[in-house]
């Protein structure tokens, strides 16, 4: 069962008249991720309301629904289950959006101000679908290059099997592709939970060394562990 974002999409724009206020709001509330992706608190979903409205408790509500309903299903239907409801959220870009040049948010943040670019896309997926029982080995954020659009972009792989061919969850292009049929990305590095790898052509990369190297993902998980 997915869970849809499409009935609350006219409930969260206001959310962009007040980031500062939802930077402070979501910056306190990381302690609930790190007991659980969906744990919210009423408290927390009242203040999240005052802050960003109905709209906002009720997209954070469908990531509980989504989470909850998908456990047992199989590992390739959680997939396409949280790839479907991240690229609901829609695109805008770190300047626009957070007023600042570069900014990784986490899920809280994305979905209680209902925006994002496209590593938040890519970080919400990863993070969710680690809630839903996904091996960080099965998945790396991966940093590429777009060729159709000339510029720098972020999608989230996933591995079926160790060493096969990954899956790219991307929010350009909705249908889930095995990586050697996406031509129009070339990959850069990739990262997860705990390790840096450099791209080697279209294939796994070199490891090197620990994801920790990067500043904005040790920010993000600092934040997500509190």
């Amino acid at each position: 069962m997915n869970a849809s974002l499409k009935p609350y999409r006219r409930l969260g724009r206001r959310a962009l008249g007040c980031i500062g206020l939802g930077l402070a709001l979501s910056l306190s509330a990381q302690s609930s991720f790190a007991k659980g992706l969906v744990e919210f608190s009423p408290a927390l979903l009242n203040r999240v309301e005052s802050k960003f409205g109905r709209g906002a408790v009720m997209r954070l509500n469908a990531l509980k629904d989504l989470v909850d309903n998908n456990q047992t299903v199989s590992e390739m239907d959680k997939v396409k289950a949280v790839n479907d409801f991240f690229n609901q959220v829609p695109y805008y870009t770190d300047p626009v959006h957070w007023k600042m040049k570069d900014y990784w948010a986490t899920p809280f943040e994305k979905l209680t101000t209902y925006g994002g670019d496209c590593e938040d896309y890519a970080i919400g997926k990863y993070f969710t679908l680690r809630e839903l029982g996904v091996p960080d080995d099965r998945m790396r954020i991966m940093y590429v290059k777009a060729l159709d659009w000339g510029e720098a972009h972020m999608v989230l792989t996933y591995f079926p099997k160790p060493r096969s061919i990954p899956l790219v969850l991307d929010n350009l292009k909705p249908q889930i592709l095995p990586a050697n049929q996406r031509k129009d990305l070339v990959p850069v590095y990739s990262f997860n939970a705990d390790s840096l790898w450099l791209a080697k052509e279209r294939g796994v990369g070199k490891r090197v060394g620990s994801s920790s190297k990067l500043g904005l993902w040790s920010d993000l998980q600092r934040r997500i562990e509190n």
